[in-house]
């Protein structure tokens, strides 16, 4: 109830107009992007709360030490062991067995600048698991965000990323400056290899909140 409340007075406050496809009801992974400020932090937590989606996001261990810890689990994050990234899809693939429903928030394209290319832990974690992809977004030219269609990977890397391109490619971040085309390197001829294709979550660090 809470959190309903503190999303309503958000979108009456903020200037985003909340425009939205069906929230899906299976576990998936809710791609936000362009993701160029940490204010889409807050609208991303609005958007979910909004629709009654519980959210997981990936945050480097150190965001979860002393009192920041409790705020950050409640909030969904879920603390990452860089030097072991590979348990991440683990404790995903637990989460989904047990029969849990909800979002993995990724942020691919990341917030910091000199990125020019999309990370590609979203899209191992989503062959290791089964599970979907979420196209949320923010799109500052028009004051609009939300989520958009939800799609399965194929495993074909370039067509699974012609398809996130297309959706992505009228979406304007909050700092243009700091936008990437979704592209990942293992799009590359000389890096799609069977190991590119399918992964083994050694990437997926690279869908971590900083």
């Amino acid at each position: 109830m809470l959190r309903r409340l503190a999303a309503r007075a958000f979108w009456t406050f903020s200037r985003w107009k909340l425009v939205t496809e069906p929230a899906p009801k299976r576990p998936t992974i809710l791609i936000g992007a362009p993701h160029t400020s940490n204010w889409d932090f807050p609208i991303m937590l609005s958007i979910a709360w909004t629709l009654g989606v519980e959210v997981h996001w990936l945050g480097k261990k150190s965001l979860f030490t002393g009192w920041r810890g409790p705020i950050m689990r409640g909030l969904g994050g879920i603390p990452v062991d860089r030097t072991d990234p590979s348990k991440i899809v683990a404790e995903v693939v637990d989460r989904v067995h047990a029969g849990e429903v909800f979002g993995l928030v990724v942020t691919p394209d990341g917030t910091r600048g000199g990125h020019t290319h999309w990370k590609s832990g979203f899209h191992r974690i989503a062959m290791a698991t089964g599970m979907p992809v979420t196209l949320g977004f923010v799109d500052s030219a028009t004051g609009t965000t939300g989520l958009g269609p939800t799609i399965e990977m194929s495993g074909d890397i370039g067509g699974d990323m012609d398809r996130i391109r297309a959706f992505y490619a009228d979406k304007v971040g909050i700092r243009p400056d700091q936008q990437v085309v979704p592209r990942l390197r293992e799009e590359d001829p000389d890096k799609r290899d069977g190991q590119s294709r399918t992964g083994d979550g050694s990437d997926a660090e690279g869908t971590e909140a900083d």
